[in-house]
């Protein structure tokens, strides 16, 4: 698959797995991905969501990003839904950082990596890169652009997809400023 990824698409991969690095993650997850296309500039997905989410914006966006990941990257429909069962995610999160400290939940203990010390992607990043083919096969792309994989982001759901969302960038709204003849 990644033999059509576009200079632009792989870069986007490659950042992911330095971002992954940096934060000292065991595995590659669609926050990464995010966040390495954040990074680019003059690309596609970086002309929209320049667009769509202005750098005075991605503070907020950051944030929200941040937010998930203190909660062990549950999304609030997941927290809605154990508070429904009567379980609070926030006075969880509150003990188990009061007993081992700010930022305790926010690590993938279920992936230990590869062991040849490589970064490993998650199952949810492997969803988001299948995404993106199939996203590029419907549109009929021959490659799979940076623009395909920040379409598969906004689908993936979860906490990514929601954030992406809360922030006006929908597939509908990357659609269409990907689509528009100034980023083609």
């Amino acid at each position: 698959m990644f033999e059509r990824f576009t200079k632009a698409a792989r870069s986007v991969v490659q950042g992911a797995v330095e971002h992954a690095e940096r934060s000292g993650a065991k595995v590659v997850t669609p926050e990464h991905l995010l966040l390495s296309l954040l990074d680019r500039e003059d690309t596609p997905a970086a002309t929209a969501l320049h667009t769509l989410c202005p750098p005075a914006r991605r503070p907020s966006l950051l944030s929200a990003l941040a937010d998930s990941r203190r909660r062990a990257g549950l999304s609030r429909a997941d927290t809605d839904a154990l508070a429904d069962l009567g379980i609070d995610v926030g006075a969880i999160v509150a003990r188990v950082e009061e007993t081992h400290g700010p930022g305790a939940l926010s690590t993938d203990r279920r992936d230990s990596g590869r062991l040849s010390g490589r970064r490993s992607f998650s199952r949810d990043s492997k969803n988001t890169l299948e995404k993106s083919l199939r996203i590029a096969l419907a549109r009929k792309d021959r490659e799979i652009g940076d623009e395909h994989l920040l379409l598969a982001l906004t689908l993936t759901g979860g906490v990514v997809a929601e954030a992406l969302a809360d922030h006006g960038i929908t597939y509908a709204s990357v659609d269409t400023a990907v689509s528009a003849p100034a980023t083609r």
